[in-house]
C-alpha cells in the first residue's frame, strides 16, 4: 500500500536507506552511552549487600563481614557506603581478603583512613594480596596494629573457643605456608583460612572447613551469559560465590574496588556476610 500525505494528497516517500541507518546508529549511541554512564559512574558505587548461612562446628553463632579488594584512595563516596553497611549490619568480626591499597595512587596513609573506622567486637583481620606485596608497607605489623587490624601473616589466632582464623601471605606474589598458619590450632575448632588468590584453594582443601578470598573481581567488566573476558593470575576456575571440596567451602567475594580501569559492568561491587550456625544434631 502506497502512503499519502493527507495534507498535501500527494504519495508520501517511504523512508531512505539512510534515514534508517542514522536511526540505527542514534540507537547505538544512546545504548553506548548508557552502558558508559553504568560501568563508570553508576555500578562502581552500586554496592550489593549479600548474606548468607552455613552450618559449622561452633557452639554459637558468628557473623562474618568479608572485604576484600577495596582498592581505596580514602574516605570516598563507595568507601563511607561500606562503612554505613557494616554499621548497619554489626559483624562479630570483619575479615579483610587482601588489596585494600589503590591500582592509582597508591596510599597506605589513605588506606589507613578506612580502616581506623572498621570496629567489631572480634577484631578486625586482614591478609596480604598481591597489590601489598608489591608494595611493602614500611613497619608493617606496627602499621597494622595501629590502624587498628590484626595482620595475618602465615599465622593463625584462636578467636574464640571454638573458632581458629588463620591467614597465609598471597600464593601469586608471596609465600603461603599453611602449616605454620594452622599451628596450635585446637583439633576440634571451627577453621578458617583467609588468602588473596582463590586457585591457592586446590592446594588447602580439606586442611580446614570454611576458605575466604577476592582477586577475581567477578571478572570486573561482564559481557551476559558468559564467562569473565580476563581474570588475573591466581583464579580460574573461580569467579565467584561458593565452591566445595570435599568438607571444606570457599567463598569468593567480587570485592568493592576495582583495578586496571576504573570501571565494572554486570559486575557489582559486593559486601558479604556469612553467618555460622551450630550443626544441628541428626537423630
Amino acid at each position: 500500500m502506497t502512503a499519502v500525505d493527507t495534507y498535501t494528497g500527494q504519495t508520501a516517500a517511504p523512508p531512505s536507506r539512510g534515514r534508517w541507518l542514522l536511526l540505527a546508529m542514534l540507537v547505538m549511541l544512546a545504548i553506548g552511552i548508557a552502558v558508559f554512564a553504568d560501568a563508570l559512574w553508576i555500578e562502581p558505587n552500586w554496592i550489593e549487600v549479600t548474606h548468607y548461612d552455613t552450618a559449622g562446628k561452633v557452639t554459637s553463632p558468628i557473623k562474618i563481614a568479608q572485604l576484600t579488594d577495596l582498592h581505596t584512595n580514602g574516605l570516598g563516596r563507595r568507601e563511607l557506603h561500606v562503612i554505613s553497611i557494616l554499621d548497619q549490619e554489626k559483624p562479630d568480626i570483619i575479615l579483610i581478603t587482601g588489596d585494600s591499597l589503590s591500582p592509582w595512587n597508591p596510599s597506605y596513609a589513605e588506606v589507613q583512613e578506612v580502616y581506623e573506622r572498621l570496629h567489631a567486637p572480634l577484631g578486625v583481620w586482614f591478609v596480604r594480596g598481591n597489590f601489598e606485596n608489591w608494595k611493602l608497607v614500611p613497619h608493617e605489623r606496627t602499621f597494622y596494629a595501629n590502624a587498628g587490624v590484626h595482620l595475618l601473616l602465615n599465622t593463625g589466632a584462636l578467636v574464640r573457643p571454638d573458632l581458629w582464623l588463620a591467614g597465609v601471605d598471597d600464593s601469586f606474589t608471596g609465600k603461603p605456608n599453611p602449616d605454620a598458619a594452622l599451628a596450635g590450632a585446637p583439633p576440634d575448632a571451627f577453621k578458617i583460612l583467609m588468602f588473596h588468590a582463590p586457585a591457592y584453594f586446590d592446594e588447602i582443601a580439606g586442611r580446614v572447613n570454611l576458605c575466604l578470598a577476592g582477586h577475581t573481581h567477578g571478572g570486573q567488566v561482564r559481557v551476559p551469559f558468559m564467562a569473565p573476558l580476563w581474570m588475573p593470575k591466581g583464579c580460574w576456575p573461580y569467579v565467584s560465590g561458593w565452591y566445595q571440596s570435599g568438607n571444606t567451602k570457599m567463598y569468593v567475594s567480587r570485592g568493592v574496588g576495582m583495578s586496571m580501569l576504573p570501571i565494572r559492568f554486570d559486575c557489582r561491587p559486593e559486601v558479604t556476610f556469612l553467618t555460622i550456625h551450630p550443626e544441628t544434631k541428626q537423630n
